[in-house]
């Protein structure tokens, strides 16, 4: 991948629910990192944190039409920063169009029976309100020009239109937030600083409508919201992340990420976290994790060779998954607002958990799989 034009490499690891981010302490370069517990309290965390470099609202879903028609959905925002809050002020332009902020907008429709995957991205400097973060009393809203998620205390509302699919969602929490690792500190890495603060709704109840080409749909079903911001990247040798979300039949959830190795095998960094039904979570460390590839699949478009079939298991809760992708080609092709491509798709989970059976959906992000993820910072 060409990522070294500064902006686009770095946006591009700003990306995906998994980078290494890290409690607030000034970074040399003029930006915070995450090495501690981040000391999350909502709503005011679901607003921007422009201190650090990068930071993305992210959202997936699994979806029903009335007629019973499955689609999946992604919705995701991205923040990347051109230069640290109140640096670089003396002798700027007073043009309009300056700004320290760019957004970046990616969203995707699976259409299951069809089996059809449609993407778009979209794009815009935080200036001339083409894009931003607007809070006011208990509300916050993050746009990219027609594209925004409203957050209020009773729910998230997604809107995002382009010529071959649309969204109009109303998500509500079914669960609180799910501060990942220590207090939301979720470390990424051997350093203290690869980290990130990160916190997830695991559980949303989704209504709305889609449009799927020139099909336009009612329907409802459940999602996913991750909220992750930091500064540092991925540190030397790390390639990329598989990423998986899972909501579970017995109203549990699970988050694990898989940070790879350039020889294939998976640091000791990864992690993850199990929900229990009643909201409480519990972390879970590498040796807790096996995940094993089961089948692959050949994007024909960029000829990156993916897993679309994997067995998911946790030693302690106990629990045994077979994952699989609802279709093979859900691959991201972002390369004209990132440079990146990646693989975002909805999956359906079988299998045991504490002994009985379960089943579900959910999502997996698979990054560093074209090329290794190694954008300069």
């Amino acid at each position: 991948m060409n990522r070294r034009t500064t902006v686009l490499a770095w946006v591009a690891c700003l990306m995906l629910g998994l980078l290494p981010l890290a409690v607030p302490t000034p970074a040399h370069d003029g930006y915070r990192k995450v090495e501690g517990p981040c000391g999350l309290t909502f709503p005011e965390d679901h607003a921007a944190h422009p201190q650090y470099k990068t930071e993305w609202w992210y959202y997936t879903g699994n979806l029903q039409s009335e007629a019973g028609e499955p689609f999946g959905f992604q919705f995701t925002i991205f923040r990347t920063a051109l230069r640290p809050p109140g640096s670089g002020n003396r002798n700027r332009s007073p043009s309009a169009w300056r700004a320290d902020q760019i957004f970046i907008g990616h969203t995707a429709v699976t259409d299951v029976d069809r089996k059809v995957h449609r993407s778009a991205e979209t794009s815009a400097r935080g200036a001339l309100d083409l894009a931003g973060v607007r809070t006011g009393g208990e509300a916050v809203s993050v746009y990219v020009r027609n594209w925004r998620t409203d957050i209020t205390p009773t729910g998230h509302h997604l809107r995002a239109e382009d010529e071959t699919l649309s969204l109009d969602l109303v998500l509500t929490p079914a669960k609180p937030p799910v501060l990942h690792g220590r207090g939301g500190y979720s470390q990424k890495g051997a350093g203290r600083d690869r980290a990130s603060c990160y916190y997830s709704l695991t559980r949303l109840n989704a209504s709305g409508s889609i449009r799927a080409g020139d099909r336009v749909r009612q329907v409802q079903g459940t999602a996913w919201m991750d909220h992750e911001f930091s500064t540092s990247p991925l540190e030397p040798g790390l390639v990329g992340w598989d990423w998986f979300s899972l909501q579970l039949t017995d109203r549990t959830e699970l988050m694990v990420y898989m940070l790879r190795n350039e020889d294939g095998t998976f640091h000791p960094a990864s992690a993850g976290t199990f929900v229990h039904a009643d909201g409480e979570k519990e972390d879970l460390k590498r040796d807790q994790l096996t995940v094993d590839v089961i089948d692959r699949w050949r994007s024909p478009v960029t000829d990156t060779d993916y897993p679309v079939r994997w067995r998911l298991s946790v030693s302690s809760p106990d629990l045994d998954l077979m994952i699989s992708a609802r279709i093979n080609d859900q691959e991201m092709n972002t390369r004209q607002t990132t440079g990146v491509v990646y693989w975002e798709g909805s999956v359906t989970a079988e299998g045991m958990a504490a002994g009985g059976p379960v089943s579900g959906a959910g999502y997996v992000e698979m990054t560093g799989y074209e090329g290794p993820f190694d954008a300069p910072m």
